[in-house]
């Protein structure tokens, strides 16, 4: 599994609905009633998913702002050898070497492939 689909798994609880995806809605009479129209499957709430993983945590993670913090809080390894992966993954070009750099960045990119994954994650946190 990619160093990305284990905190996606961890967050959307490993659901292949997490990908935009299509499904309809059964006419109320099929004889006479128009064509069914998509809905789209909703989106999973990253923020409220988080900060529910966090209030239930002993200990202190930010989230927000740490990609460390991000994957204890996920379970999973936070290594500088899991974030390298995971930087590589993404196509990272600085030196992997866990630098604030390097770990600032690899969050946004988190956060960002997870809303294009079918999270809703905070504008902020996009940036």
């Amino acid at each position: 599994m990619s160093f990305f689909g284990k905190i996606k798994d961890a967050i959307f609880g490993g659901k292949a609905a997490a990908a935009p995806a299509q499904t309809t809605q059964p006419a109320p009479d099929a004889a006479s009633a128009p064509a069914p129209v998509p809905q789209a499957i909703s989106e999973v709430d990253v923020e409220v998913i988080l900060n529910d993983l966090a209030a239930k945590s002993a200990q202190t993670l930010n989230w927000r702002t740490s990609i460390v913090d991000l994957m204890k809080l996920l379970g999973l390894d936070s290594s500088l050898a899991e974030r390298k992966g995971l930087a590589q993954e993404f196509g990272y070009s600085g030196a992997l070497d866990g630098s604030a750099e390097m770990n600032i960045w690899l969050h946004k990119q988190v956060m960002r492939e997870l809303a294009a994954n079918g999270g809703k994650v905070p504008a902020e946190l996009l940036d």
